[in-house]
Protein backbone atom coordinates (compact mmCIF):
# COMPACT_ATOMS: atom_id res chain seq x y z
CA UNK A 1 0.00 0.00 0.00
CA UNK A 2 1.35 3.28 -1.47
CA UNK A 3 0.43 6.86 -0.31
CA UNK A 4 3.45 8.48 -1.43
CA UNK A 5 2.35 11.81 -2.81
CA UNK A 6 -0.60 12.19 -1.17
CA UNK A 7 -1.73 14.55 1.74
CA UNK A 8 -3.94 13.20 4.24
CA UNK A 9 -6.03 15.35 6.89
CA UNK A 10 -6.40 13.87 9.91
CA UNK A 11 -8.89 14.67 12.53
CA UNK A 12 -8.99 13.77 16.24
CA UNK A 13 -12.05 14.24 17.80
CA UNK A 14 -12.43 13.94 22.24
CA UNK A 15 -12.89 10.17 21.73
CA UNK A 16 -10.79 7.74 24.46
CA UNK A 17 -10.04 6.27 20.88
CA UNK A 18 -7.30 9.37 20.16
CA UNK A 19 -4.73 6.96 21.69
CA UNK A 20 -4.57 5.23 18.85
CA UNK A 21 -3.94 8.25 16.46
CA UNK A 22 0.00 8.09 16.74
CA UNK A 23 -0.47 4.65 15.58
CA UNK A 24 -2.68 5.93 12.76
CA UNK A 25 -0.17 8.85 11.60
CA UNK A 26 2.48 6.57 11.70
CA UNK A 27 1.32 3.90 9.49
CA UNK A 28 -0.17 6.67 7.25
CA UNK A 29 4.12 8.28 7.15
CA UNK A 30 5.10 4.59 7.02
CA UNK A 31 3.56 4.78 3.09
CA UNK A 32 4.47 7.49 2.26
CA UNK A 33 1.64 10.38 3.06
CA UNK A 34 1.75 13.65 4.13
CA UNK A 35 0.05 13.73 7.29
CA UNK A 36 -1.19 16.71 9.10
CA UNK A 37 -3.20 16.76 11.96
CA UNK A 38 -6.50 19.04 13.72
CA UNK A 39 -7.14 18.62 17.02
CA UNK A 40 -10.54 19.16 18.37
CA UNK A 41 -10.59 20.71 21.97
CA UNK A 42 -11.45 17.63 23.35
CA UNK A 43 -9.18 15.66 21.88
CA UNK A 44 -6.25 17.85 23.53
CA UNK A 45 -7.75 15.47 26.81
CA UNK A 46 -6.69 12.68 25.30
CA UNK A 47 -3.48 13.20 23.15
CA UNK A 48 -1.20 16.20 23.09
CA UNK A 49 -0.43 18.58 20.08
CA UNK A 50 3.72 18.24 20.40
CA UNK A 51 2.79 14.27 20.26
CA UNK A 52 1.22 14.29 16.77
CA UNK A 53 3.40 17.31 15.53
CA UNK A 54 6.32 14.82 16.76
CA UNK A 55 5.12 11.56 14.47
CA UNK A 56 3.47 13.31 11.88
CA UNK A 57 6.64 15.96 11.16
CA UNK A 58 3.72 18.91 10.53
CA UNK A 59 2.36 21.12 12.76
CA UNK A 60 -0.52 20.52 14.51
CA UNK A 61 -3.53 22.65 13.98
CA UNK A 62 -6.37 22.74 16.88
CA UNK A 63 -7.68 26.52 16.28
CA UNK A 64 -9.62 27.64 13.64
CA UNK A 65 -8.37 31.44 13.99
CA UNK A 66 -4.68 30.62 14.50
CA UNK A 67 -4.09 29.92 10.53
CA UNK A 68 -3.49 33.03 8.72
CA UNK A 69 -0.68 33.89 7.43
CA UNK A 70 -0.20 36.81 5.32
CA UNK A 71 -3.11 37.02 3.02
CA UNK A 72 -3.94 32.88 2.99
CA UNK A 73 -7.57 32.10 4.64
CA UNK A 74 -5.71 28.94 6.75
CA UNK A 75 -8.57 26.36 6.44
CA UNK A 76 -9.44 27.24 3.63
CA UNK A 77 -5.93 26.17 2.06
CA UNK A 78 -5.59 22.72 4.38
CA UNK A 79 -9.31 21.69 2.87
CA UNK A 80 -7.19 22.68 -0.75
CA UNK A 81 -4.49 20.59 0.15
CA UNK A 82 -5.92 17.91 1.34
CA UNK A 83 -6.44 14.13 -0.53
CA UNK A 84 -8.64 13.19 1.75
CA UNK A 85 -10.09 14.43 5.38
CA UNK A 86 -9.90 10.96 7.86
CA UNK A 87 -11.55 11.98 11.16
CA UNK A 88 -10.46 8.99 14.11
CA UNK A 89 -12.11 8.80 15.93
CA UNK A 90 -15.36 10.69 15.00
CA UNK A 91 -17.48 10.98 18.52
CA UNK A 92 -21.22 11.52 18.53
CA UNK A 93 -21.02 14.96 19.44
CA UNK A 94 -19.03 15.75 16.25
CA UNK A 95 -21.00 13.29 14.07
CA UNK A 96 -24.02 15.47 15.10
CA UNK A 97 -22.36 18.34 14.08
CA UNK A 98 -21.32 17.36 10.94
CA UNK A 99 -24.54 16.24 9.93
CA UNK A 100 -26.51 20.07 10.64
CA UNK A 101 -23.50 21.40 8.60
CA UNK A 102 -22.30 23.19 11.80
CA UNK A 103 -18.88 24.84 11.46
CA UNK A 104 -18.01 25.91 15.27
CA UNK A 105 -14.60 24.56 14.76
CA UNK A 106 -11.67 23.59 12.41
CA UNK A 107 -12.58 20.45 11.85
CA UNK A 108 -16.25 21.14 11.41
CA UNK A 109 -15.16 24.40 9.14
CA UNK A 110 -12.88 22.14 7.28
CA UNK A 111 -15.82 19.57 6.48
CA UNK A 112 -17.95 22.46 4.98
CA UNK A 113 -14.59 23.54 3.21
CA UNK A 114 -13.85 20.54 1.34
CA UNK A 115 -14.02 18.73 -1.93
CA UNK A 116 -12.06 15.72 -0.82
CA UNK A 117 -13.46 12.32 0.04
CA UNK A 118 -14.51 12.32 3.93
CA UNK A 119 -13.62 9.29 5.98
CA UNK A 120 -15.19 9.27 9.22
CA UNK A 121 -14.28 6.32 12.05
CA UNK A 122 -16.24 6.54 14.76
CA UNK A 123 -16.09 5.25 18.16
CA UNK A 124 -18.69 5.61 21.12
CA UNK A 125 -20.50 3.76 23.69
CA UNK A 126 -22.25 0.94 22.10
CA UNK A 127 -25.82 2.45 23.13
CA UNK A 128 -24.72 5.60 21.61
CA UNK A 129 -24.09 4.00 18.66
CA UNK A 130 -27.17 2.44 17.86
CA UNK A 131 -29.26 5.40 19.12
CA UNK A 132 -31.79 6.33 16.74
CA UNK A 133 -30.31 10.36 16.24
CA UNK A 134 -26.76 9.07 16.09
CA UNK A 135 -28.03 6.58 12.94
CA UNK A 136 -29.99 9.25 11.34
CA UNK A 137 -26.76 11.44 11.77
CA UNK A 138 -24.68 8.36 10.09
CA UNK A 139 -27.57 8.43 7.47
CA UNK A 140 -27.05 12.06 6.87
CA UNK A 141 -23.90 12.00 6.24
CA UNK A 142 -23.46 8.84 3.81
CA UNK A 143 -26.19 11.19 1.85
CA UNK A 144 -23.53 14.06 1.90
CA UNK A 145 -21.27 11.20 0.37
CA UNK A 146 -19.26 10.86 3.66
CA UNK A 147 -17.59 7.09 4.09
CA UNK A 148 -18.50 5.88 7.54
CA UNK A 149 -16.02 2.84 8.63
CA UNK A 150 -18.30 1.42 11.15
CA UNK A 151 -17.47 0.91 14.68
CA UNK A 152 -16.03 -2.43 15.97
CA UNK A 153 -17.53 -5.00 18.12
CA UNK A 154 -15.98 -5.60 21.85
CA UNK A 155 -15.11 -4.56 25.18
CA UNK A 156 -15.33 -0.38 25.81
CA UNK A 157 -13.60 1.90 27.58
CA UNK A 158 -16.49 2.33 29.91
CA UNK A 159 -16.61 -1.68 30.24
CA UNK A 160 -19.57 -2.59 28.04
CA UNK A 161 -19.22 -4.92 25.25
CA UNK A 162 -21.17 -4.31 21.98
CA UNK A 163 -20.58 -2.30 18.82
CA UNK A 164 -18.31 1.07 19.27
CA UNK A 165 -15.24 0.26 18.85
CA UNK A 166 -12.92 2.72 16.44
CA UNK A 167 -11.37 0.36 13.65
CA UNK A 168 -7.64 -0.31 14.21
CA UNK A 169 -5.23 1.83 12.01
CA UNK A 170 -4.19 -0.57 9.94
CA UNK A 171 -7.86 -1.09 8.40
CA UNK A 172 -8.14 2.35 8.51
CA UNK A 173 -4.70 2.75 6.43
CA UNK A 174 -6.38 -0.07 3.84
CA UNK A 175 -9.81 1.97 3.58
CA UNK A 176 -7.87 5.21 3.04
CA UNK A 177 -5.60 3.32 0.46
CA UNK A 178 -8.74 2.38 -1.33
CA UNK A 179 -10.78 5.16 -1.40
CA UNK A 180 -7.65 7.10 -3.30
CA UNK A 181 -6.51 4.22 -5.76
Amino acid sequence: MKLKGKTILLGITGGIAAYKSPELVRLLKKNGADVHVVLTRAAQHFITPLTLQTVSQNPTHTDLFSLTQGQEIGHIHLAEKADIIVVAPATADFLAKAACGMADDLLTTLLLVTEAPVLLCPSMNCNMWKHSLTQKNISTLQKLGHKIMEPEEGELACGMTGKGKMCEPENICKEIYSLLR
